[in-house]
């Protein structure tokens, strides 16, 4: 999923107005720097075209400076955090960021634990319950970045990222690397209202526990997830928002439509708010499958179900 709290909507298409803007945006970059990059593989859908170019910046102060060369010089800018994230065959225009290389996690103090956006949501609960912390135990299986689950508000019926988010680290528009309290914040149901910019890392307000207590209740969480969600296959996590008072996946299994495919996307036949790619599934062929289930579900309810993904890029 994108960390940049102004990531364009389903179906936006990005354009750079010249070789030279990009040049511009791109110079004293130390990271590393690829041209018409394939994404499909750094997705966890495995879809998408190529990106103009992709930059995975040496550190935060690389982050700063490409954040603000490309705002002066107007191009563009995603960062891609693979999951909860469509990108479309087309690929995407300007500059696509990978976080890759911020993964520090460290303990501040008793409770509070900082982590860069790069960082793996596995990675993190398991320094969590390394050091007898609590609160994270919900993430179980969750395999995005720390970025993008402050960026989601991730979470699952056993919680999210807005009960234990002390504070965001984000780089703004003009380069500058910014801190705000999670009290200045205001969260929904997988959103949190961000200023403009690129979240580089979190603050993290944890409990003491013990750790066989963590583990125990880790290890719980993590077997339900597996026992009733297609964690083996390539998914983006679930699709769609859930409504009030009841959950997308039952609206889509009472229309008949699990398991139901286009080409090698398919409604998962585990859970049917995953879409899984079989294999060489296109963008396209998954877009249709929302289609097919926004309609039908509509046509049996009268609910619209509202996209938890990020569409982007061109189809």
């Amino acid at each position: 999923m994108s960390l940049w709290s102004g990531l364009p909507g389903a179906g936006d298409v990005l354009t750079v107005s010249n070789h030279h803007d990009l040049k511009a945006a791109l110079s004293g970059i130390r990271g590393e720097v690829v041209f018409d990059a394939p994404l499909a593989e750094l997705t966890s859908l495995r879809i998408g075209g190529p990106a103009d170019v992709f930059v995975s910046p040496a550190d935060v102060h690389d982050v700063c400076r490409i954040v603000r060369q490309a705002h002066t010089a107007q191009v563009p800018i995603m960062v891609l955090g693979g999951t909860n994230l469509l990108v479309q065959d087309g690929g995407i225009r300007g500059v696509v960021l990978s976080l890759s290389n911020l993964t520090t996690i460290e303990q501040e103090d008793d409770r509070l634990v900082f982590a860069e956006a790069g960082a793996r949501m596995p990675t993190l609960l398991g320094f969590a319950v390394h050091h007898a912390l609590s609160g994270l135990e919900w993430a179980a299986g969750i395999p995005g970045t720390v970025g993008g689950a402050v960026v989601m508000n991730a979470g699952t019926k056993l919680g999210e990222m807005q009960t234990c988010l002390d504070a965001v680290q984000l780089v703004d528009p003009e380069g500058r690397l910014m801190t705000y309290p999670a009290a200045d914040l205001s969260f929904a149901y997988r959103s949190v209202s961000l200023p403009e910019g690129v979240v580089v890392g979190a603050w993290l307000r944890l409990a003491s526990a013990s750790r066989e207590t963590i583990e125990a209740r880790t290890k719980s969480y993590l077997q339900y997830r597996k026992r009733s969600q297609p964690l083996s296959q390539p998914n983006a996590g679930s699709v769609f928002k859930n409504p009030p008072e009841t959950t997308a996946g039952r609206l889509i299994e009472e229309a008949g439509l699990k398991g139901h495919r286009v080409g090698d996307a398919q409604i998962s036949t585990k859970h049917a708010n995953f879409i899984v790619n079989l294999g060489h599934a296109r963008s396209t062929e998954v877009l249709q499958l929302i289609e097919t289930i926004q309609q039908e579900v509509w046509r049996r309810t009268g609910i619209r179900l509202e996209l938890e993904w990020k569409v982007v890029g061109e189809g």
